[in-house]
């Protein structure tokens, strides 16, 4: 369980990179969603941890503020990149 939650929040910046070495906008969210469904699988992982008590206090309160920034960040990323190429 723990190796799966490390694969899904490393596939994050894994997508975002590869979005953005991609050249069409619509490739870009492609990837894009892939990291919003890969920070949403580790947030599975991270409840199921820690409902194991497998987690300590400390990186709890690290992952938790990490996730809770960056899901309205990719949404943001998302709609951004969405309005510059209708404009």
């Amino acid at each position: 369980m723990g190796d799966q939650f490390i694969e899904a929040t490393d596939s994050v910046g894994a997508n975002i990179a590869e979005g953005y070495g991609r050249f069409h906008y619509l490739d870009r969210i492609k990837f894009l969603y892939n990291a919003r469904g890969s920070l949403l699988e580790s947030k599975h992982w991270f409840n199921l941890l820690n409902n194991r008590g497998s987690i300590r206090e400390e990186h709890k309160k690290e992952y938790l503020t990490t996730y809770k920034n960056l899901k309205p960040a990719l949404n943001g990323l998302i709609n951004s990149i969405y309005k510059n190429k209708k404009s």
